[in-house]
């Protein structure tokens, strides 16, 4: 096999020969992974490691994690998928975007070292792997990693964490990690090392396979509403968050409060010096893309949010309620709506009729995309508006939403970067 690196200059070159150098894009599994990783000498990093996984809420975590670690002088990398304007939004050290060029470098890297292993890497595969290269290079005081898919098979895995982050656990992607919360949960579970720290911040009942997990490896399980609590204080303004010895008071954030107090309990078992003051600075200075992401456009109030599946619209259903109760000028909803077709549409639908007056639907132009039909399906019996575009979707709730009216784009990553390509023309 020819192991000379490939001369490429494009950052884009680079994300396209990646996606199609191994047959399939989703290859869960560790062994051709681990090879690479230890070739590139990434997989015992230097450095404090926190790794998340969870089916909804990982972003929002990992982004609370690195915020509250810059704030208190750390050089943090943190590596998130999937990005949802750039690909350089994957890779943040210090809370900035990598440059192309940094990625360029790491890409051929990874590249070398693949081939001399005579190996195939997934797009994901290679682009972890870059992330990695990267965080070592610039020497990171912290990784903090999100999981992409699962656990225990995700190449994020191949790096063993001084503390195990499980947000919640939900129905998603059950033709990869299962059918049941059970088997999911034994999927997350996998990230869990001997005698580390395991915070789980899932609303839900503990999973037997996360206990089972461990117990096996001798870990120190903190699990919300049981090792660790969390509330609003009455102004709103404020929370609490309580755990044996000791009792927190911290700003409300942008971001949903369930993640923020699952960041806190895991800084504050990390072993790692992080005074409040830099908690709270965190908090604040974290923000994110398309987590009830609310913006002023043309005057209209626009909320943007990425929940995909049910467990993450039941997750936007309870801010958006908390919003409407702030802001009771706004008395319905216009929601500008897309999915891809491997989604749970009918129960995403389900969730949301009775919040949304209107649907301006359109297809995704991306392989996994819900046709039209699909959409309409899930929709019968509902105020509908079909466009050949969510851009025109978009531009049309711009154009007729009334002053009691919010727009609210979701169902997809893909449906907020539609709109935000169109944003990005119109300026």
């Amino acid at each position: 096999m020819n192991t000379a690196p490939l001369a490429i200059d494009s950052l884009n070159t680079w994300l396209d020969y990646w996606s199609h150098v191994h047959v399939t894009g989703i290859d869960l599994g560790l062994e051709r992974v681990i090879p690479v990783a230890e070739k590139l000498g990434v997989t015992r990093p230097q450095a404090k490691v926190l790794t998340v996984a969870g089916t909804n809420g990982k972003g929002s975590t990992t982004t609370t994690l690195a915020a509250i670690l810059n704030a208190q002088g750390y050089k943090v990398g943190l590596y998130q998928s999937p990005h949802i304007y750039r690909f350089n939004e994957r890779v943040k050290l210090q809370g900035m975007e990598v440059d192309d060029q940094t990625l360029i470098d790491a890409f051929v890297a990874v590249d070398q070292a693949r081939r001399e292993c005579n190996l195939s890497l997934s797009f994901f595969e290679a682009t972890t792997l870059a992330a990695f290269v990267i965080f070592k290079s610039k020497q990171c005081d912290v990784w903090v990693l999100e999981v992409g898919l699962g656990g225990r098979l995700d190449v994020v895995n191949v790096i063993d964490p001084d503390v195990a982050v499980i947000t919640n656990i939900g129905l998603d992607h059950t033709d990869w990690l299962g059918d049941t919360i059970e088997k999911i949960a034994f999927e997350k579970a996998g990230i869990i090392r001997p005698n580390i720290p395991v915070i789980f911040g899932g609303s839900q009942e503990l999973p037997q396979a996360i206990e089972n997990k461990v117990n096996e490896c001798q870990a120190t399980l903190f699990a919300v509403n049981r090792d660790y609590f969390y509330q609003y204080t009455d102004d709103g303004q404020n929370w609490m968050f309580a755990s044996s010895g000791t009792t927190l008071k911290l700003p409300v954030g942008s971001l949903a409060l369930e993640n923020i107090s699952t960041a806190v309990a895991a800084i504050l078992v990390c072993g790692l010096k992080v005074t409040q003051a830099a908690i709270a600075q965190g908090i604040q200075n974290a923000k994110l893309q398309g987590r009830f992401e609310i913006r002023q456009i043309q005057d209209k109030t626009v909320i943007f949010d990425a929940g995909h599946n049910p467990h993450g619209v039941e997750f936007l259903l309870n801010q958006l309620r908390k919003f409407l109760e702030y802001n009771k000028q706004y008395t319905e909803v216009v929601s500008v709506f897309s999915m891809l077709a491997d989604k749970d549409i009918n129960s995403v639908v389900e969730l949301l009729k009775d919040t949304v007056l209107t649907w301006k639907i359109a297809p995704l132009t991306v392989p996994r995309a819900a046709a039209i039909e699909q959409l309409d399906e899930a929709l019968q019996g509902e105020t509908v508006q079909h466009f050949e575009s969510v851009q025109l979707a978009f531009k049309s709730a711009l154009n007729e939403t009334k002053n009691n009216q919010l727009i609210l784009v979701c169902g997809s990553f893909h449906t907020l970067e539609a709109v935000w390509e169109y944003l990005e023309e119109c300026q």
